[in-house]
């Protein structure tokens, strides 16, 4: 835009500047025709040479008048040319400053364009690296759901073998009490047989009454028939093995 000012200033220079010289050349000639006609004798006569000189007189007094407002007209052109080339000045720095204004922004529109190319790439980062970690974390639950199955299994057989247990506790416990009533009986069969022993060993010159004291504390008070002696010797020598089996 400045270019094209400058040119038409240029031009409209170029137009002024052609009108004054051909006005002036215009001028001049007009002068020399007419001082060749006021020095040529014989050619006319004086009156129409003073009428011809008027004539010419006045048309250059024209030819000023026109030249004048010519040049009024060409230096107004020229100061209305300067102004709006001013005004064109000023247009074209605005615009200068808003083009710079314009190519500010746009560089900070590609910075920020940068910064969120690199945001959206670390964004894609981070949500594959999210979906790395749901991967892993939903292999570490099925298989922490296998193991949670594996203990339930695990917990279902112990339940199985402590009910087992708590029935073998039961029936050991019963059995525990039947030996422990057999164990009573037993150690209250082996101490009455003590005390018969004890008491045949104290009246051993009466097998009979040692015979019967040996037999059992239900039979004890019924009365036995009387024994030969090999039988007497037997059945001592039974009770003695018993009551040493005892001890």
């Amino acid at each position: 835009m400045v270019s094209m000012a400058t040119e038409r200033t240029k031009s409209s220079e170029k137009v002024k500047n052609g009108v004054l010289g051909v006005l002036i050349l215009w001028s001049i000639i007009s002068l020399v025709v007419i001082v060749v006609w006021a020095t040529s004798p014989g050619l006319k006569g004086s009156a129409s040479c003073r009428a011809e000189l008027q004539e010419v007189t006045e048309k250059l007094e024209e030819a000023k008048v026109k030249w004048t407002k010519d040049k009024v007209a060409l230096e107004e052109l020229l100061e209305a040319e300067r102004q709006q080339q001013a005004q064109r000045r000023a247009e074209v720095a605005l615009l200068l400053r808003r083009l710079s204004a314009a190519n500010h922004t746009l560089e900070e529109c590609r910075q920020e364009q940068v910064v969120l190319n690199r945001n959206i790439t670390v964004l894609l980062e981070t949500l594959e690296e999210f979906r790395q970690s749901e991967a892993n974390l939903t292999a570490q639950l099925r298989l922490r759901e296998d193991q949670v199955e594996l203990l339930q299994e695990n917990v279902t057989q112990l339940l199985h073998q402590t009910e087992s247990c708590f029935s073998l506790k039961v029936a050991a416990e019963s059995q525990r009490l039947a030996a422990e009533s057999q164990t009573r009986a037993c150690q209250s069969s082996r101490h009455f047989l003590d005390k018969q022993l004890l008491r045949c060993k104290n009246t051993s010159s009466s097998p009979v009454q040692c015979r019967s004291s040996t037999s059992s504390p239900t039979s004890a008070r019924s009365v036995a028939p009387p024994l030969s002696a090999p039988l007497t010797a037997g059945w001592l020598v039974w009770v003695t093995w018993a009551v040493l089996r005892l001890t």
